[in-house]
């Protein structure tokens, strides 16, 4: 049996988690390419399988789709027609890694054209001219595909419990989390100077959910929320465990609960239900959202109720 949030301490596997994001970003952007556009940027994510991530079937004169498989530790491109192609993971620069991909994809008779730098990361190179980025340890990546899933199932059950237009648990290729977002009804003008993303990404308001592996900022994994846009009096809200804190992140709050302080509570799962509950009550009281008209029949009534 796998255990519930196993330990992964960013320092680890800091490398390895730096080259895979780059893989990630490649297969992402050729998603971003290949698939329809779904509202909020919805058809742009991985989505989670019984062994790794997947871009999910996408492609316009082929139809075909890109999957990592972290047990076996292998890419693999499968076609709507039956082909497959894939290769080993390990070992490869992030340069190898781009070579092979499209030297697959055109064994396949698939023609695709992304950008060639990676998005927001600590350095711009090229793709195609990275072999700085090189370390691949099998098992620390298996352990983020572990608790990716793990974390995948906890951000159900939190979604269930809403009726709100809800998006799926998806795992991005930008700032690799993994996240489930609410929406409300109503709309949120923005300047004419706001960027295409985020005028689609937050058309309405939002309260989100999710968990990321560590950054420069915040150099562990976590389980944040965040409502925007950022109603008054946000962090004056309580939230739920005691370990939990709001944060500054961008000119905005984050509430916080490190993955660490999770894991060592004697519940962890249900430690993380209750911030995720806490921090979303705090933005939907904030934003007077009806949370009774949201709640489902899986939602547990609050103690104050």
């Amino acid at each position: 049996m796998t255990e519930l949030f196993p330990p992964i301490p960013l320092s680890a596997w800091a490398d390895s988690k730096e080259t895979v994001h780059r893989f990630a970003q490649i297969v992402g952007k050729i998603r971003l390419e290949q698939a329809p556009p779904r509202n909020h940027w919805w058809h742009v994510p991985f989505h989670l399988t019984g062994r790794g991530i997947t871009s999910r079937p996408m492609g316009r004169d082929v139809m075909f789709a890109i999957d990592f498989d972290f047990i076996d530790h292998q890419l693999v491109i499968n076609t709507l027609a039956g082909q497959t192609v894939s290769f080993p993971l390990p070992g490869l620069s992030v340069a190898a890694f781009h070579e092979r991909l499209f030297a697959a994809l055109s064994y396949l008779g698939i023609r695709v054209n992304i950008g060639v730098k990676p998005y927001d990361l600590t350095d711009s190179i090229p793709f195609a001219e990275d072999t700085t980025h090189t370390a691949y340890d099998p098992f620390w990546v298996n352990r983020y595909w572990q608790v990716l899933s793990q974390v995948g199932l906890v951000l159900e059950e939190y979604a269930a419990r809403c009726n709100a237009k809800t998006s799926p648990v998806h795992h991005f290729w930008h700032t690799f989390d993994i996240a489930v977002t609410r929406f409300s009804d109503r709309q949120v003008p923005q300047p004419d100077t706001v960027d295409p993303v985020t005028r689609e990404a937050y058309s309405h308001e939002v309260i989100s959910a999710g968990f990321w592996f560590g950054d420069k900022n915040i150099p562990e994994p976590a389980f944040y929320s965040y409502t925007a846009p950022e109603p008054d009096g946000l962090t004056e809200e309580p939230l739920r465990p005691a370990q939990a804190r709001w944060v500054e992140n961008r000119g905005a709050h984050l509430a916080l609960l490190t993955y660490d302080d999770a894991r060592a509570t004697a519940d962890p799962r249900a430690t993380v239900l209750a911030f995720l509950e806490s921090a979303y009550r705090a933005g939907a009281r904030r934003a007077d959202w009806d949370t009774n008209k949201l709640r489902t029949q899986y939602a547990p009534l609050p103690s104050s109720e």
